[in-house]
């Protein structure tokens, strides 16, 4: 991040004070947080930085690097938020398109979330959707792993047991999403993709 390049924790205090919402003294609103850390990154480049006073500033924060993440994270989690139900929307028309039955999303149970849980002829399906804007790092099923694996069967055993445990196959399948430009550019779906994780078993 540019402000974490070039400042240091005191100035760091100084932006947060200057990017407050509230009027100064002078009635001149003080600009954004994004704003206040780019404008001045770049100021610190340059001698002799000027941070305007204000009688307005509040009290110093006590940790301003926890202060300037809460600033930025509710956007990012918005952003994830609308990133993961764009693509469970898409694995599921996807899916239907292909011949399943789509029952429920989003199951909670105390012990684990199903992003999508479709019928395909005999067979329950338990899918799990991963949406990603790029591949660069790795594929987005390689963040399946042992843990959210085990997480996703013991919530597959919750949902059979509240649909009274029927005599049915289950699979867990996963389905990758690829964003481009906050548009859906590829789906791959990849059924049966893992086993119900041991000990746990069904049937």
């Amino acid at each position: 991040m540019i402000c974490q390049a070039f400042i240091n924790g005191q100035q760091i205090l100084q932006i947060l004070h200057w990017a407050q919402p509230r009027p100064c003294a002078g009635g001149v609103d003080r600009p954004s947080l994004r704003e206040a850390c780019i404008n001045f990154a770049f100021d610190t480049l340059r001698p002799n930085v000027f941070i305007p006073e204000c009688e307005a500033f509040p009290k110093p924060v006590t940790n301003p690097f926890l202060t300037l993440k809460a600033c930025f994270t509710p956007k990012l989690e918005a952003e994830h938020l609308r990133r993961g139900r764009l693509g469970e929307r898409a694995a599921k028309k996807h899916l239907q398109r292909h011949g399943m039955k789509f029952l429920t999303a989003n199951f909670r149970s105390p012990r684990g979330e199903i992003d999508l849980i479709l019928r395909d002829d005999d067979c329950l399906v338990f899918t799990e959707v991963k949406t990603r804007s790029s591949e660069d790092w790795q594929r987005p099923a390689a963040a399946v792993d042992a843990e959210r694996r085990g997480r996703l069967s013991r919530a597959a055993l919750d949902y059979l047991r509240l649909i009274k445990n029927p005599p049915v196959k289950i699979r867990f399948d996963i389905v990758e999403v690829l964003l481009s430009d906050g548009a859906v550019r590829e789906i791959r779906h990849l059924p049966n993709t893992f086993p119900m994780e041991k000990p746990l078993r069904y049937g």
